[in-house]
């Protein structure tokens, strides 16, 4: 009889302890998983805060290539300016291209604000450039354009934003994709093709399309992973990669839905 009642209080005392041991696992991997879901909250609000700071660049940067553009078409003496020679134009593609490399290489060692200037600075002088494109085209078929590239940029960055599907295999093709235009394009400035110049601006959407989505993806993903220090620039590189891809999908476009003036 004794040894059967202690053999039974140790027993109890044997499932107490297990109970307790349970309890205690799964307060433990409750708290963790309660700390990891708290944890991915306050990383996707804190990459939401920069997503927001780099459309909002990009789209002062849009507004400042239109608002440029529209002073150079106001001015007769900046026109005349422009054309006096193809020079001209050369040298103000040279000053863009430049401009885009060097920012993105020495974006580590430039200030955030000197970094953001030189943006700014690109927009503007992307919007005398583009005003050759802006006569030869109708006010109605550019706002048209314009409006059809705002819908499609915005659907395929939010596709991009939240999609959970990998999208990184896919730049290495929409890149090698985007060499093979630019030899085209180089290979028809001497041919003057028609239907060439038709296959073209067809690859063209569609590789900024892609390159849309892959881009915000990219951008959101180095949004979660960079230093807090770099968030600045990662917003105004970020920007700079969406407002190029918005304005070549624009150009392609524009030549599918522009009325030639």
């Amino acid at each position: 009889m004794i040894f059967a009642a202690a053999n039974r209080n140790q027993r109890q005392e044997k499932i107490k302890e297990i109970i307790m041991n349970n309890w205690n696992d799964m307060y433990r991997d409750g708290y963790q998983t309660a700390v990891q879901a708290e944890n991915e909250i306050t990383l996707q609000r804190y990459v939401a805060g920069v997503m927001r700071k780099v459309y909002g660049k990009m789209a002062l940067g849009l507004l400042l290539t239109a608002l440029t553009s529209y002073l150079v078409l106001s001015s007769e003496t900046l026109l005349a300016m422009m054309f006096s020679t193809t020079a001209t134009i050369w040298i103000l593609f040279a000053v863009e291209l430049g401009l885009v490399f060097y920012l993105s290489a020495r974006v580590d060692k430039l200030s955030t604000g000197a970094a953001t200037i030189m943006f700014y600075a690109y927009s503007a002088l992307n919007g005398v450039t583009l005003t050759p494109i802006f006569l030869a085209y109708t006010h109605t078929s550019i706002a048209m354009t314009f409006a059809i590239t705002a819908g499609t940029f915005g659907a395929m960055t939010l596709f991009g934003y939240l999609t959970r599907q990998d999208l990184s295999k896919m730049g290495s093709i929409l890149f090698m994709a985007l060499l093979g235009l630019i030899v085209c394009l180089i290979v028809n400035l001497f041919m003057h093709s028609s239907t060439l110049d038709l296959l073209i601006s067809g690859a063209g959407v569609l590789i900024f399309v892609g390159l849309t989505a892959w881009d915000t993806q990219a951008i959101k993903r180095m949004c979660a992973e960079a230093d807090p220090s770099m968030m600045g620039k990662v917003a105004t590189m970020g920007a700079l990669s969406l407002y190029l891809d918005f304005i070549n999908l624009f150009i392609y476009l524009l030549r599918f839905f522009g009325n030639r003036n």
